[in-house]
């Protein structure tokens, strides 16, 4: 039975191939990578041409018995699109299934077992699992409304604590130096022009450059501690192990684990993309 398994953000999307060991040959995992897809940005048209070119080429697909799609933007009023779009394309497929990113991230994290499971890179979100589904998720307000302990979240009380003078100079020097920006050009990007969230997450590579600063760590801290206050702590389960996946909870791991077991929460696993997690997930089914 060849199970084909997605992980698919709005700009790139991991595929992960799994062939079960048969006619003499050994089990093996065969990786596809192609642009995005988003169901709520991209037509049904779109999408299919997405398949059909990057794709399919590189699949047998009367061998696919099984699809399993996760992605950025398949929201419940999705799923039953996207996963139609899916089985057009891969006809043979007794099972197709498409499910959002964050049920991806906690079948990724948490495999089989009950946990809370989070997604940190560009935007935050974070969800009770019982080990199949989820059973409570936090709300999700976008960079601007919340998604505290977001890479955009981030990058927007650094630069707010940076023009504000709560960071040091050489700080500020060094930050419009290499990243070749000033405050004019700050405002035309974040105010003027479209995907403001991407830039502001984009700042976090120079601050995970500068993390030895105590005024920059704290910042990265204290996002993370209020992602913790508000898409945590109501789910009143302080036994349970937090699971975190992204760019964000990947790289700041450190800081994150401090906060984690500051606030007595046990730490689990830290994935920067969930594709791993999901190839075991579906393999231990």
């Amino acid at each position: 039975m060849v199970t084909l398994i997605a992980d698919s953000g709005s700009t790139k999307t991991d595929w992960a191939l799994l062939s079960p060991a048969m006619y003499g040959k050994p089990a093996s995992i065969t990786r596809i990578a192609s642009q995005g897809i988003n169901p709520v940005h991209q037509s049904d048209n779109e999408i299919r041409q997405i398949l059909l070119s990057e794709l399919l080429p590189h699949l047998s697909i009367e061998n696919v018995s099984r699809v399993y799609f996760y992605g950025s933007g398949v929201r419940p009023e999705k799923e039953a699109s996207m996963a139609q779009v899916l089985r057009e394309a891969l006809s043979c497929a007794e099972v197709v299934e498409a499910h959002s990113d964050l049920l991806g991230a906690a079948r990724a994290l948490c495999g089989h077992n009950y946990g809370i499971a989070s997604i940190l890179g560009t935007g935050a979100n974070a969800c009770l699992y019982d080990g199949n589904k989820i059973v409570e998720k936090a709300t999700a307000l976008g960079y601007i409304l919340g998604d505290e302990g977001s890479g955009a979240v981030l990058g927007k009380r650094f630069l707010h604590d940076l023009y504000c003078g709560l960071l040091s100079k050489d700080i500020k020097e060094a930050f419009e130096k290499e990243m070749k920006l000033s405050l004019p050009q700050i405002i035309e990007r974040v105010y003027r022009q479209p995907l403001a969230n991407r830039f502001l997450a984009s700042l976090s590579t120079f601050i995970h450059e500068h993390i030895d600063n105590p005024g920059v760590e704290a910042i990265v801290k204290r996002n993370f501690e209020d992602f913790l206050d508000v898409h945590v702590k109501p789910f009143g389960r302080e036994y349970l192990p937090l699971s975190f996946v992204g760019s964000i909870a990947h790289h700041f791991a450190d800081q994150l684990t401090e906060v984690v077991e500051a606030e007595d929460y046990t730490m689990g696993t830290v994935l920067q993309n969930p594709i791993e997690g999901l190839i075991t997930y579906h393999q231990t089914e």
